[in-house]
């Protein structure tokens, strides 16, 4: 397992408007890594998918209440984790009410509701959900072998 080469961590309100936020910041991050533009895409998806999961259903709408998302950067991964502190549920029930899906469900036949996990679990490479004292959505999405390495592409772009 590699080490930790850097971690970041940004706190925002649980409201809407901050969720783009979030985007543009990984957005930033994921380009730096290597990551290429669908791979981009993928990550933003899910995380915007898991953040706006905490927007909605976390606090009631007076009570207000932020959301934490950290970004672990490894050599090889990128690791999500979103979290709340607000109203917590049970994974397993949610996803068995949902009924079983996989990558060939077509999506027209989804559950109201059930097409943010779906989503999550199809575009990363791994999900991980913990629901004690809030919400805890941990996701990977590895880098592809034919990575470029990011100080190389910077060095040739500067020398031009």
């Amino acid at each position: 397992m590699n080490q930790l080469v850097d971690y970041i961590e940004m706190r925002i309100p649980a409201k809407p408007e901050y969720v783009g936020i979030i985007r543009l910041t990984l957005s930033g991050i994921a380009s730096r890594m290597g990551y290429s533009y669908d791979e981009i895409e993928d990550l933003k998806i899910a995380t915007s998918e898991a953040c706006t999961n905490a927007v909605q259903h976390a606090y009631k709408h007076d009570e207000g209440g932020d959301i934490v998302v950290g970004f672990g950067l490894y050599e090889d991964r990128l690791e999500v984790i979103i979290a709340d502190d607000g109203n917590s549920f049970d994974f397993e029930q949610v996803k068995s009410e949902l009924g079983p899906f996989s990558a060939s469900s077509p999506i027209d036949q989804l559950p109201e509701g059930g097409l943010g996990l779906y989503l999550m679990e199809t575009l990363m490479d791994e999900v991980r959900i913990l629901d004690k004292s809030g919400v805890t959505v941990f996701m990977i999405k590895y880098l592809s072998e034919g990575r470029i390495k990011h100080g190389a592409t910077i060095s040739n772009f500067e020398a031009n």
